[in-house]
């Protein structure tokens, strides 16, 4: 009985290539392969370790320089655990360390990635053209950790003469269904194929592939995109950033913005942000915050309409002139401008009485405090959901017409009100702040 396929059935070969030496500064990767007598043929794919073509380019640094090396190879750090540095590096690839690697080196270097992966995969294959007559793929290299799984894996950082992706999108299953989301990473999974064979330990860097000629594109073919094509830009990256460097961002993207675009704002995000405000610190376990969310037209309008009519007779009670009031009522537009409107409330259950005015004040203040870290936490999560927000203080001015509006208790106290929606335009830059400025030190 046979073990192999049947007949007719897909399969393929990978197996390692023997017979290359160790790599050395200069050295020409295609002449050295082909000096192997790989009898290699139209179609094969080769997996190229990235460590030897590091090597062959020089891309060796003494040991004692490796964290200014990852320094070096870092664009921006994704997330960091103690040492352990995830970041994104030149090549445009999220891993540990930037890539720089002590291992199959001498020792006391480190070894750098190649600098541009895809042209080192370009002249193998043109080099292995020249030398042997053939048309192949080659795939460069590297081990990755990964997002949610255990264990290294090799993945493609350089291509050339391959297809890395296979775009299904537009296509069906052979069940009919239509598929809207399958892109298979195929130089990735050639890649992880010719780990098994060369392992990590073993002197086999090279791998072939033979029996997926469709996985090769012609030299000048447009599906030849080179592995740079894998890299997710960071527009659809959900996963961007580490847990710190992702609050540090938030906090960074939470402005106060008072143009909104027309388009709606999603329900579950907002809850999904009061979620985040009602995690702030408060006194004695207590829960002072609550969040009126005004999700249609008309609750907008009515409570806008009756702020604004509190407002101006408040104003024309203190004296101010027709046009005085009229150009502070505008500045109330960012509220009647926003798709969504929330109004954070303050409860004091829980206050402790003492009979004492300074401790009573006190107590007060603390509660005042832990709703806006609440109204915090709000504002930065709503960044996070990529939504702006502008945080106005006005229905703290007539707190007793918002609660009869709103048919809210009298124990609670409205503080502001938060307009929020999908920012018109970018935000100008942040003036800089030196938080050197704002420290006493004792």
């Amino acid at each position: 009985m046979s073990g192999g396929p049947a007949d007719g059935a897909p399969s393929y070969r990978v197996w390692a290539l023997p017979g290359i030496p160790e790599v050395q500064q200069g050295d020409d990767l295609a002449k050295l392969i082909a000096a192997t007598e790989p009898g290699l043929v139209d179609g094969d794919v080769l997996l190229v370790t990235s460590k030897i073509v590091s090597k062959a380019e020089g891309r060796i640094v003494e040991a004692t320089d490796r964290e200014a090396a990852i320094d070096a190879e870092t664009v921006r750090v994704v997330a960091r655990r103690g040492t352990l540095r995830i970041v994104e590096n030149r090549q445009g690839l999220v891993m540990a360390a930037a890539g720089v690697d002590a291992s199959n080196t001498p020792a006391g270097t480190v070894l750098l990635l190649p600098e541009d992966p895809d042209a080192s995969a370009r002249a193998v294959r043109d080099g292995l053209r020249d030398a042997l007559g053939v048309e192949v793929g080659v795939v460069v290299t590297d081990t990755f950790g990964r997002p949610w799984r255990n264990g290294l894996t090799d993945v493609a950082i350089g291509a050339a003469g391959v297809k890395v992706l296979d775009d299904l999108r537009g296509g069906t299953d052979g069940y009919g269904n239509p598929l809207s989301a399958t892109v298979v990473a195929t130089a990735d999974e050639l890649a992880a194929a010719g780990d098994l064979v060369k392992g990590k330990a073993s002197g086999l860097p090279v791998a072939v592939v033979r029996g997926l000629p469709h996985v090769v594109a012609d030299a000048d073919a447009s599906g030849d995109d080179g592995a740079r094509a894998m890299v997710r830009v960071a527009a659809d990256d959900m996963f961007r950033l580490g847990t710190s460097e992702a609050v540090r961002e938030a906090l960074n993207l939470r402005r106060t913005v008072r143009e909104f675009t027309d388009e709606p704002v999603d329900p579950g995000a907002v809850r999904r942000a009061v979620a985040a405000a009602v995690t702030a610190p408060a006194p004695h376990h207590t829960t002072p915050w609550r969040f009126v969310l005004l999700e249609s037209q008309g609750a907008r309008t009515r409570l806008l309409d009756a702020m604004r009519d509190a407002w101006i007779a408040d104003l024309r009670r203190d004296g101010r002139s027709e046009e005085s009031v009229a150009k502070r009522v505008r500045r109330g537009d960012v509220l009647r401008n926003a798709p969504y409107l929330a109004v954070p409330c303050l409860v004091t259950d829980g206050a402790h009485t003492y009979g004492d005015e300074r401790r009573d004040t006190a107590e007060r203040e603390m509660f005042v405090v832990a709703a806006g870290a609440g109204v915090q936490n709000f504002l930065v999560a709503l960044a996070g959901e990529r939504l702006g927000s502008a945080w106005v203080s006005s229905t703290m001015f007539c707190r007793s017409v918002v609660r009869e509006v709103l048919d809210l208790p009298d124990t609670w106290d409205p503080l502001g009100a938060v307009a929020v929606g999908h920012p018109e335009g970018a935000a100008p830059p942040r003036a800089a702040r030196d938080a050197e400025a704002f420290l006493t030190v004792r």
